[in-house]
């Protein structure tokens, strides 16, 4: 608990420091622009926004970066409330029930409990990541590079089963996302691979140029793609505190979501997006009268926003202590680590304290910061809805291709997010989901890595996957049970004189993959699946 107070107190002296609640400040206020904005996400808008980090520490960076994802959550619900049109795709279920209260004329309770939910969940998200983030650096710290490698074939299977739609097609933009990840010079061999002779291709494909053509450019094409249609709501806010009824029947449900966005916001692949999606079909299922759902219920608002911002918060664990990337959001985090030269993982809390700290306790106060952006600025939330798409379109075009141009100075970037936005678009006209293809490309590279490391240290030997154990101290019960096949007593060297007990050999490897094997193959189950598409379709 001590070093808990402590690690807090080194993150809030980072994240108090002028330029860092600045740059908190702006990523909020941003986040916020782009989650009220319909047709503007947190993807296009970090991938626009990666080369202005540039410039900036690295720890200020990633504040604002993070400021902004969370804060379009917050957008997003303002959007969906008033308009009827989620900002964000994980704003579908407050529009349900937020709409319909702003039609009753309670637009101001509907928009005070989502700010005071996400804010409650928001700081519970940021205590666990701070409780669970020692821990999981300390397992991580053991990890090989057989373990890496299962680990990322497990978060790509997920990514996989809780992608939209097929499950086919998810699995086909993991692989062209691997093998987009693939091209460039061969750092072992120097071999070229898949360049065309094209020299600007000898480096790879730059990350920025992927991630703003598949989701900036891509983006624009696909809102100007559907006619426009806004329904404003016409009625007074009204008042934005809540009174004690609406707190009655709003806390439960979100304490229930904060616990479940927190839970699944932490699983790879797209587990923080179904967060929403599952607060509101347990508060369905829970409630007295099922009925109320999709007329107004405090409780379709309440649930869903709590598990929306603590899902959103709560995906930065699984990217700050093993460097593995859960949604495409994160996946761009992992580029801006890049950039600025951190590499994602473990060696993060060790290496750079102040960097996993600060973000940490910067999320608080950005928390913070979004309570006071949403509830008083609610008015000119309202008159930014009215400003058309058409006119926004070609600023987000222009500043897509002078921030791109500004990384490497290359016409052939900007040739290629063009390229990649029509990609993008085509794919998502023909029933695709790109967020799995950026996982892919991101988790590619490293999984050649770790799968190359791996080989070379077993000589050659792919069962290393299945036999390789990692050492862990077990009580003497079940280390008498397997002793003498994967397990030993503990000697004084092992710690054995502190506490008596056994030292196991725990294949851990094997036991991610046979997680993800099963976790697929339950996917692929025609009964599952029935199930899985309903539950999307709803």
């Amino acid at each position: 608990m001590g070093d808990l107070v402590s690690n807090l107190s080194l993150g809030f002296g980072v994240a108090l420091t002028p330029v860092n609640l600045a740059l908190a400040f702006l990523g909020c206020l941003v986040g916020t622009l782009i989650g009220v904005l319909p047709g503007v996400g947190p993807i296009a808008t970090i991938a626009m926004l990666l080369p202005i980090t540039f410039g900036l520490d690295p720890v200020g960076a990633l504040i604002m970066l993070a400021g902004i994802y969370y804060g379009a959550q917050y957008g997003g619900s303002t959007t969906a409330i008033l308009v009827n049109i989620p900002g964000e795709a994980t704003s579908v279920v407050t529009a349900l029930d937020g709409h319909q209260m702003a039609r009753q004329g309670r637009a101001g309770v509907a928009l005070g409990i989502a700010a005071i939910g996400s804010f409650f969940a928001g700081t519970v998200a940021t205590l666990v990541i701070a409780a669970l983030g020692a821990p999981l650096t300390g397992l991580a710290l053991i990890f090989g590079p057989t373990e890496y490698f299962s680990l990322m074939v497990m978060g790509l299977v997920f990514a996989v089963v809780l992608a939209r739609g097929s499950i086919l097609k998810a699995i086909a933009m993991i692989l062209v996302g691997v093998l987009l990840s693939t091209v460039g010079t061969d750092l072992e061999t120097g071999e070229e691979r898949m360049t065309f002779g094209l020299p600007f291709l000898a480096d790879g494909i730059d990350f920025a140029v992927l991630a703003m053509g598949i989701f900036g450019i891509a983006e624009i094409m696909r809102n100007l793609d559907h006619t426009e249609h806004r329904d404003v709501v016409r009625q007074a806010i009204g008042r934005l505190l809540p009174n004690m009824d609406d707190f009655k029947q709003a806390y439960k449900p979100v304490l229930r979501g904060t616990f479940i966005g927190s839970l699944l916001g932490i699983l790879p692949g797209n587990g923080a997006v179904l967060g929403p999606f599952a607060a509101y079909t347990l508060e369905k299922k829970l409630a007295k009268d099922p009925q109320r759902f999709g007329r107004g219920a405090i409780e379709g608002v309440a649930g869903p926003e709590s598990a929306n911002n603590a899902g959103a918060q709560t995906s930065f664990i699984p990217l700050l202590t093993l460097g593995i990337p859960p949604n495409a959001v994160m996946a761009l985090m992992v580029g801006a680590m890049t950039i600025h030269g951190i590499i994602p993982g473990p060696q993060v809390m060790t290496k750079s304290p102040t960097l996993f700290w600060g973000m940490i306790a910067s999320m608080w106060i950005g928390n913070l910061m979004l309570l006071i952006i949403n509830l008083p600025l609610v008015g000119m939330w309202v008159r930014l809805l009215k400003v058309p798409y058409r006119l926004m379109f070609p600023a987000i075009l222009m500043f897509c291709c002078i921030g791109i141009y500004s990384i490497n100075s290359l016409p052939t970037d900007v040739m290629f997010i063009g390229l990649f936005g029509l990609m993008g678009y085509m794919l998502i006209k023909f029933g695709f989901e790109p967020a799995p293809l950026l996982l892919g490309f991101v988790l590619g590279r490293l999984m050649e890595e770790n799968l190359r490391r791996a080989l070379i240290i077993s000589r050659g030997d792919l069962w290393t996957f299945i036999t390789k154990t990692i050492p862990m101290r077990m009580s003497e019960f079940w280390g008498s049970i397997f002793n003498g096949t994967l397990c030993r007593p503990a000697t004084p060297a092992m710690g054995g004189q502190e506490s008596p007990g056994f030292v196991c050999g725990y294949p851990l490897s094997a036991t991610l993959l046979a997680i993800a094997a099963f976790v697929l193959i339950l996917a692929l189950l025609p009964s599952i699946r029935k199930g899985r598409d309903e539950v999307f379709t709803e």
